[in-house]
């Protein structure tokens, strides 16, 4: 390995993370992590234990740094750019291709930039790097101790997301097509998938009791995609995710895999891909799900790029090089240029959903401390007596959670029928005065005999119907108990 490559490219990549994860405040997702942590469970309506826990603990170290919250992220993504170098390494590649793979990783705006923050996805990535990474390395030294480390680290994927069996699936697949099929009739392998099976059992008990909500989460996440240009676009968009350098190196990668004979013990990977391509296409997966993929696809065509270069002629090895820098150049510039560095004065507000929705990054940490603010003031407005048999209702589970993590010394019970957060808790009939924050009058009205506003929240930056635009409605007169209406309401 050539670390001195590796490292000239990991600490700017590192220094960019850590300067990003300083910028605005808590995301959406990063305050839902923190209320569900405070709710300590075996399993959530949308997610496994682990991001949760993560928080609570980072919270507890740094309370209210949303800085330490994003520090994990940051340490597993710059592993993640080392990982891809080392990849280009296990691929029989020299220190230019080690060099150019970690340069391919770090210059992609997704792959880098998801790490600025703390999101199931940034974790899940990196975790599939680290399996790809420890398949690529039993393929060439034939450990079976790595395969079990494998699925050590599948067990833990498992309480992130539920994707990785799909790469699995792909794997038993491709591995019987293209070899080596030795891998699927190794002891130690089957060992860690009886592992992964009964460390998994808690969540899957949880989500069985609970009808199974990670299930309908799929179909939710699968209707959301037309706004991303639906099926059509999968792949072209997915592979647009790796960037300028990533994406060249990410299809020089797949053709090296299943073309070139120098990899051909690693070309069941390139089928592995394209099953997964295949796979999330047909199931409506969004379409960074296979991002985990990538590191090994790049690394694959950083030492396919290089090989050819030093076969080609001395003209066009130059043009070739140059194209390759130029590349890598605006790739850097771009994502530069993508991170969180303009002030929140210099920022416009969104046009419009789609735009909130493609920068949901930055305007999804925005405006919380209004929120909170606004409603502890409508709050403060009730009489002693009300306040004494009040709660809070949100219309969406980012909005209870930031209130949970910036208001909750100073409201009362915090409840939202909206993904995860519905399944917390029902709010009780006894409850006088709920608070609504959001949500249709007209709905309200069905629940309540008696709807009055009695605030707004209308940031100039943040995120539409969580911080723009929101009415605070006190209600009273309680029409039906929650119990009968709760089931009804919740949604993801």
């Amino acid at each position: 390995m050539s670390w001195r490559a590796v490292a000239a490219v990991a600490i700017p990549a590192a220094v960019v993370l850590l300067l990003s994860a300083t910028r605005y405040g808590y995301f959406g997702d990063e305050l839902y992590f923190l209320a569900a942590g405070r709710r300590p469970s075996w399993g959530y309506a949308d997610q496994g234990p682990v991001l949760p826990l993560l928080s609570r603990l980072m919270d507890t170290l740094a309370p209210g740094s949303f800085f330490v919250l994003r520090l994990p992220s940051v340490i597993l993504t710059v592993l993640a750019i080392v990982l891809c170098a080392m990849l280009a390494h296990e691929f029989g590649g020299g220190r230019w291709a080690q060099a150019l793979a970690a340069v391919g990783y770090a210059t992609s705006p997704f792959l880098l930039l998801q790490g600025t923050m703390l999101t199931t996805n940034a974790v899940d990535t990196a975790l599939w790097v680290i399996i790809t990474w420890l398949v690529v390395r039993w393929v060439r030294v034939r450990e079976d101790r790595l395969l079990l480390a494998a699925a050590l680290v599948t067990a833990l994927d498992m309480q992130v997301k539920w994707l990785i069996p799909f790469f699995w699936i792909a794997v038993v697949i491709s591995t019987l097509a293209f070899g080596p099929r030795e891998l699927v009739r190794r002891p130690l392998l089957w060992l860690g998938g009886a592992i992964v099976v009964v460390a998994t059992v808690p969540e899957l008990i949880w989500q069985a009791h609970h009808d199974w909500p990670q299930l309908e989460m799929g179909r939710v996440i699968g209707a959301e995609q037309d706004i991303l240009g639906g099926r059509l676009q999968f792949v072209p968009m997915s592979i647009s995710l790796a960037g300028f350098l990533g994406a060249l190196l990410l299809m020089w990668g797949l053709w090296s895999l299943l073309v070139w004979d120098v990899l051909r013990p690693y070309r069941f990977l390139g089928l592995t891909l394209i099953l997964l391509y295949a796979a999330f296409l047909i199931t409506g997966g969004r379409i960074y799900y296979a991002a985990g993929m990538y590191a090994v696809m790049i690394a694959a065509g950083a030492v396919g790029v290089v090989s050819t270069a030093e076969r080609l002629m001395p003209g066009w090895r130059r043009a070739l090089i140059g194209c390759t820098v130029a590349l890598a150049l605006a790739a850097a510039v771009f994502v530069l240029f993508s991170t969180p560095w303009r002030s929140a004065e210099d920022i416009h507000p969104p046009a419009d959903d789609a735009e909130a929705a493609i920068n949901i990054g930055v305007y999804g940490s925005m405006g919380w401390h209004e929120l909170a603010d606004e409603v502890t003031r409508a709050y403060d407005a009730l009489t002693p007596q009300e306040r004494e048999h009040a709660v809070i209702i949100t219309d969406t589970y980012w909005q209870a959670s930031a209130l949970d993590q910036l208001g909750r010394d100073r409201l009362p019970p915090l409840y939202s029928p909206s993904r995860g957060f519905g399944y917390f808790g029902t709010p009780p009939d006894d409850a006088s005065v709920v608070l609504a924050v959001g949500g249709y009058e007209a709905v309200l009205r069905t629940q309540f005999e008696h709807v009055d506003p009695v605030g707004k929240i209308d940031t100039r930056l943040g995120f539409p119907g969580n911080t723009q635009d929101v009415v605070i409605w006190k209600c009273t007169g309680l029409r039906k108990p929650w119990a009968q209406v709760w089931p009804n309401w919740m949604h993801l």
